[in-house]
């Protein structure tokens, strides 16, 4: 039986961190009664102060390390090492792969926003990073995008080569199924979980049907 596709759990870009611990503990507890892999829980917090994206980290490891479930910082390699993050993901402009494995160790996990570029996915690897994430697939409104790749680029990333690829950008349990056919390792959502109008434990249980029904073809 082919394994499902992971999700990749993003923040919204405002929380309050210990509302939202209780939210994240009722997705991680609906992914592990419905059998939907959830492979981390990235923090992504914009203009926010330094002390209260830390504090947001410590009440959300709380939650996460009782599901085993690591957490990922966005953009901040010095605020993941504060924070005891598994790692963080990059965006193009927040320092490069090497600059964050020396500070974070070769445990962590590095990944690298890469939009519709193979060339920068290239790069990425080839600095040592653990993933890269191909998008904005789909029109979001959790982030301003200006990349639209086609899913191909999953495909062609995922036949040359074994570094993972996380699809994100707008991404609901109705339009994920083209993704993983393409090839996508993992699929980063947010709005779709956290939004989701019965609560964020339904929102990771709807992505059960298409998981369940999708093959990647590679």
């Amino acid at each position: 039986m082919d394994e499902l596709c992971p999700l990749y759990l993003i923040t919204p870009p405002q929380i309050e961190a210990d509302r939202f611990a209780a939210d994240v503990d009722a997705a991680l507890r609906a992914g592990e009664a419905a059998g939907v892999p959830i492979a981390c829980l990235q923090l992504r917090l914009k203009e926010v102060p330094d002390d209260k994206v830390l504090a947001a980290a410590e009440a959300l490891l709380l939650v996460l390390n009782t599901h085993s479930v690591p957490l990922i910082m966005n953009d901040r390699a010095d605020l993941a090492k504060a924070a005891g993050a598994k790692g963080v993901h990059l965006g193009q402009t927040d320092g490069s792969v090497r600059e964050a494995r020396a500070l974070l160790g070769e445990e962590a996990d590095i990944g690298v926003t890469c939009h519709d570029s193979r060339h920068l996915a290239m790069v990425a690897a080839e600095q040592g990073a653990d993933y890269v994430a191909f998008g904005a697939f789909f029109p979001t409104s959790t982030k301003e995008t200006v990349h639209r790749p086609d899913p191909e680029i999953l495909t062609a990333w995922s036949q040359m080569t074994v570094v993972p690829c996380v699809a994100i950008g707008g991404i609901t349990s109705e339009n994920a199924g083209s993704l993983v056919a393409a090839g996508a390792d993992y699929l980063a959502v947010s709005s779709a979980v956290w939004g989701h109008p019965d609560g964020p434990g339904a929102g990771v249980e709807a992505f059960l049907p298409t998981l369940r029904e999708t093959v990647p073809q590679l």
